[in-house]
């Protein structure tokens, strides 16, 4: 096996040459997404059921408003206005 450093230039797709170095992800951004994750969790872990659910299934899940209302037995509407609020409130928990 040999080592390489990884500043030695090599020549990409474009037949451009780049370093190594260029190509392994940035540890701070690595460490900004974790802590940037763990604080969204903590958000949405402090939410009641139904905030919760709402916020669950529109944006891991991919529901529409329409799809969440009929599966939690409120109107479109409803969804549209919890979420509303929600997504406020997690903003500013965000950025305090």
């Amino acid at each position: 096996m040999q080592v390489e450093s990884i500043y030695q230039e090599e020549y990409g797709d474009t037949n451009k040459k780049t370093e190594l170095i260029s190509k392994i992800p940035s540890i701070e951004n690595q460490e900004s997404k974790i802590i940037n994750k763990m604080a969204l969790n903590q958000v949405i872990k402090n939410l009641n059921d139904k905030e919760r659910q709402i916020i669950l299934l529109r944006y891991y899940k991919d529901k529409t408003q329409t799809q969440i209302g009929e599966l939690l037995g409120i109107s479109q509407v409803q969804v549209s206005r919890i979420e509303k609020k929600v997504l406020e409130k997690m903003k500013q928990k965000l950025e305090a």
